[in-house]
């Protein structure tokens, strides 16, 4: 069976970003991301896409959805709506990894989410994370609360999944 996945990381206000680029950085939460990902199809938004480092996820499928004519890059396919990147996967498992915009259309349609919880805020943030309702979603899993040694956020990793309707 085909999963939708989104995956993030969430401040305590629903904080996700500020200025084009991640609102936290984490180590341990990048190297969930790349676990969980890898070896899959990865959907995103333009901008999310030009603020990775170093364009094109490595070991992943990487679909783009955007508007924008002719838009082209190294080791992507490109989609004009969420519906026909999630139709471009077939049968595989997909990633949602941003931006907002995304997130919040693809919330209706995703059967699982892995968010790395923060314990934290961002008053400069400008990029947010849609409501998560207790009624639609059950917690799977959760780790124990760790502290980044770099930050000094405490955080905490959560899969939930969609109740049954």
């Amino acid at each position: 069976m085909k999963h939708l996945t989104i995956i993030a990381a969430v401040g305590r206000d629903g904080a996700i970003g500020r200025g084009g680029d991640l609102a936290f950085h984490i180590s341990a939460d990048l190297r969930r991301f790349k676990a969980l990902t890898t070896g899959h199809t990865v959907i995103m938004g333009r901008r999310t896409f030009e603020s990775l480092p170093k364009g094109a996820l490595p070991d992943r499928r990487n679909i783009v959805i955007t508007r924008t004519p002719g838009f082209t890059a190294p080791g992507i396919e490109v989609a004009d709506s969420l519906e026909k990147a999630i139709g471009m996967t077939g049968d595989e498992n997909a990633f949602i990894i941003g931006g907002g915009t995304v997130y919040h259309a693809a919330m209706a349609l995703a059967d699982r989410l892995e968010l790395t919880s923060i314990d934290a805020d961002t008053p400069d943030a400008d990029t947010f994370f849609p409501s998560v309702s207790e009624t639609d979603w059950t917690v799977e899993t959760e780790s124990a609360p760790e502290t980044d040694p770099r930050s000094g956020v405490t955080y905490t990793f959560r899969t939930l999944r969609r109740k049954p309707h």
